[in-house]
């Protein structure tokens, strides 16, 4: 018997290295571009486990909830909290704020997913950009639009799902007003030199209640009515910022899930190259 288990250990100790060499994959393909891994790379770390929501536009297990129907803790206003109620956070007048109340998150971010719902106002009472305006701005400084899009007609770069000031979105996926409506976003932060030149445009690919609105669109610099927008240097991460307009758009259900930081080389378009 003893034996037997010096022969059993022995056994186990050879095999190790081989149960290592016989993961699926390759060690003798070509290297890729990166000059990282093979194709097929056998010793290629595999992807994160990431359990997904039980329902569609639910929050993964990595997310970090910004707002779940309940508090408005991660968010600081201008001039104070957003009102709460039934579940979501709403816009309030400019009358009872004092002035314009932009929420701002506390948390800064850089590259990263986003997911939240939004609900112009119903029965609307105005028209164009006055109609439940409002909009996300990453990094304080990057605008996709908000905007009751439904047969509301305004300026092409200003409706719902544009880059706003820029580039009008792919469709028009606008519900009616008073329905909820959700944004799926990646958004990649712009990438400066040591002095300040730009190395990479930021990029924004977006899906507007499914229907893909953006495809890693290019972006032109920082968000300005009635200007052509330009790039000014600045850090890697900075807050989100959801706009008071003046118009009481409702949220709910938002969440982020910061992305790990792309290098450079690894853009789909040259340094400084916007579509």
């Amino acid at each position: 018997m003893h034996r037997n288990r010096i022969a059993l250990i022995a056994g186990l100790a050879l095999a190790a290295p081989g149960a290592a060499q016989d993961r699926p994959g390759f060690t003798d393909t070509p290297v890729l571009p990166d000059g990282k891994w093979r194709v097929h790379d056998a010793a290629r770390p595999a992807p994160v486990v990431v359990t997904p929501a039980a329902q569609p536009g639910g929050a993964p297990a990595d997310a970090i909830i910004l707002f779940d129907g309940t508090s408005t803790d991660q968010w600081q206003g201008q001039r104070g909290a957003w009102p709460v109620a039934d579940g979501a956070m709403t816009v309030p007048s400019r009358a009872s704020s004092g002035g314009e109340n932009n929420l701002v998150s506390k948390r800064s971010f850089g590259d990263v997913q986003l997911h939240l719902e939004f609900r112009s106002p119903n029965p609307p009472t105005k028209a164009s950009q006055d109609r439940g305006n409002s909009g996300i701005w990453f990094m304080q400084r990057y605008e996709l639009q908000i905007l009751d899009g439904y047969r509301n007609p305004t300026y092409a770069d200003g409706t719902v799902g544009a880059v706003y000031g820029w580039k009008p979105p792919l469709a028009n996926a606008a519900r009616a007003p008073g329905e909820w409506q959700s944004y799926d976003v990646v958004f990649e932060r712009p990438r400066f030199a040591a002095d300040g030149k730009l190395l990479r445009p930021a990029y924004v690919t977006a899906f507007l209640n499914g229907v893909l609105v953006q495809n890693h669109q290019a972006m032109l610099g920082t968000t300005i009515w009635k200007k052509v927008a330009t790039y000014e240097a600045h850090g890697d991460a900075a807050p989100i910022q959801l706009q008071d307009h003046d118009s009481p758009v409702s949220f709910r259900n938002i969440w982020v899930r910061p992305l790990p930081d792309a290098a450079v080389g690894s853009a789909s378009a040259p340094a400084g190259e916007v579509r």
